[in-house]
């Protein structure tokens, strides 16, 4: 990869309770594009995407961010407490933390930004329903208005098309297709391969271990595909803590 990177990792690794979730991972995500993190289930995804947000602070290795983008990290649905008593509005706004701090009060045009991208996200008048009223793919329309009220230059998404229907699917990743557009930086875990193939530039196929890392047509080779189920097969959650490169 030969652009300005958005992100840069080097020698990274992820532990979960002493071992390894993810380790050795070296490379980079370029700036203004869509890049992919995939691999067999436990392979670690996730680990990885949380330790590039900032959200897992128990990794070795470096991770360099490019200073002059803001960051936004979209959870996985499974994540949220939706019998919390949040409406719509409220929840979006969230992602102007940065801005008005934990005990601010959201301005006239803040709250015009969370309604804009409420009906980005087709969800107009929807403001003042109780989030747990809404079907998962209506919460991940929520989660998508949030990031971007929060106009991040690095959009993380952890499995954000995960149990949604079709046009749900299709609708947001038109969102994807636009902040490309605009210069942003989108790496998302994702598990459609397919989906993949046709909507991301780069991929980045994990087994705990990088197996492969480039454009989608070069990566997603059956030779790959094969040699990342066989090496998730073979991790042993039991096995002492890796000492390679120090880690």
């Amino acid at each position: 990869m030969s652009g300005a990177a958005a992100v840069r990792l080097h020698d990274v690794t992820v532990a979960y309770r002493g071992h390894p979730a993810v380790h050795h991972v070296s490379g980079s995500f370029e700036s203004g594009r869509l890049a992919a993190v995939v691999g067999p289930n436990g392979a670690g995804k996730s680990s990885l995407l949380s330790a590039m947000g900032g959200r897992q602070p128990g990794y070795q290795g470096r991770i360099e961010r490019d200073a002059a983008l803001r960051v936004a990290y979209l959870p996985q649905a499974s994540e949220l407490d939706r019998a919390f008593p949040v409406r719509v509005r409220e929840f979006v706004a969230m992602g102007l933390w940065a801005e008005i701090g934990a005990f601010g009060a959201v301005r006239a045009a803040q709250r015009q930004r969370v309604d804009q991208a409420l009906a980005t996200v087709g969800l107009a008048g929807f403001e003042q329903r109780l989030l747990g009223e809404l079907s998962v793919g209506q919460v991940q329309r929520v989660l998508f208005a949030r990031v971007l009220v929060q106009d991040a230059g690095l959009i993380l998404l952890d499995e954000p098309f995960n149990a949604i229907d079709a046009r749900t699917t299709a609708d947001l990743l038109r969102l994807l297709a636009r902040w490309k557009q605009e210069s942003r930086t989108v790496i998302a875990v994702l598990h459609d391969l397919e989906q993949v193939r046709a909507h991301f530039d780069d991929v980045l196929l994990l087994a705990r271990e990088p197996v492969a890392w480039g454009p989608p047509a070069q990566v997603l080779r059956a030779e790959h595909l094969f040699k990342a189920r066989q090496m998730a097969e073979a991790w042993d959650q039991d096995a002492p803590p890796c000492r390679r490169g120090g880690a």
